[in-house]
């Protein structure tokens, strides 16, 4: 089987009280594909890895892309176009959670996909702006239709940000939506795009009729998961010193997909724990993934 990352490839530049702390490859997409690649990688032999992306024929591109190989993650679906790949700042705030500036090259050509071929057990991690951006939304959206209807579960991220806001973004995300076997946003964005931050009611007037699971990740509170007839609360387990919050929950997909993985089955009493281990050991870096000899 062969998990498939979807999304931006971006080098995440780190300040804090406007000082670089660190500089390393970045992407909602991208962070979760790193920790499942140290990860399921290494833990679930003959499970294949790889990414889809556009980036930058330049040196930011060389970094991000060596970087992936060297985590496992095949580069089979990575374009390589004429100019600059795109770069973040993101930067913590006195309790290290982070905001970002974007900075992207408007003159590169349009993505194109690479013909990939999917199977029955794969599962593909989508979202984020890539998913909705008018200039890749519609070539994502036919790789995983390809997908789904090859049998691959599909996880959609909804990481909708503020700056994202345009006419038709809650349309464009609900039509993911529903392209999704499982979904998870986090209360900042259901609170963007609904007006709310009652996961409860989003799932139920929103979600549902389009996505049967959800997932509603609310930071160092609670999570909460929904399905027919289920309604359940995670508490999130304190005591890691949090160093930044970059990739916390990039990283809690890649659990989440891990824990499918390693359980075979969507017991979520024993998936939810798993995705929080993960995020847990990223906030205590500068990092956007687990360590290499992490462990859940």
């Amino acid at each position: 089987m062969t998990i498939t990352g979807i999304g931006e490839t971006v080098l995440d530049i780190v300040l804090k009280k406007m000082q670089p702390q660190a500089a390393v490859p970045g992407g909602s997409t991208l962070n979760a594909m790193i920790s499942l690649g140290r990860t399921a990688g290494r833990d679930f032999p003959g499970t294949g890895l790889r990414m889809i992306t556009q980036v930058g024929n330049d040196a930011v591109g060389d970094i991000v892309v060596s970087f992936l190989r060297e985590n496992g993650i095949g580069s089979e679906g990575i374009i390589r176009a004429e100019g600059q790949s795109s770069i973040s700042l993101a930067m913590l705030d006195e309790d290290n959670n982070a905001s970002y500036e974007f900075f992207r090259d408007r003159n590169l050509p349009p993505f194109k996909v690479p013909e990939l071929d999917f199977s029955s057990g794969d599962i593909v991690l989508f979202g984020s702006f890539f998913a909705i951006n008018p200039a890749t939304r519609n070539q994502v959206r036919a790789v995983v239709r390809k997908a789904k209807k090859a049998g691959a579960t599909i996880y959609y991220d909804i990481n909708f940000r503020k700056n994202h806001r345009a006419g038709d973004s809650l349309q464009q995300t609900e039509e993911n939506i529903a392209l999704a076997d499982i979904v998870r946003g986090s209360s900042e964005d259901i609170q963007a795009l609904y007006g709310t931050t009652n996961a409860a009611e989003v799932y139920q007037k929103h979600i549902e009729p389009l996505c049967s699971n959800f997932i509603c990740t609310k930071g160092a509170r609670e999570t909460e998961v929904f399905s027919p007839g289920m309604k359940r609360c995670y508490p999130v387990a304190h005591g890691t010193s949090v160093v930044s919050t970059i990739g916390a929950g990039d990283n809690f997909n890649a659990g989440v997909i891990y824990a499918l993985l390693k359980l075979k089955e969507p017991d979520w009493d024993r998936i939810v724990p798993i995705a929080h281990s993960f995020s847990a050991n990223v906030v205590a870096s500068l990092f956007n993934y687990v360590d290499k000899d992490f462990r859940c």
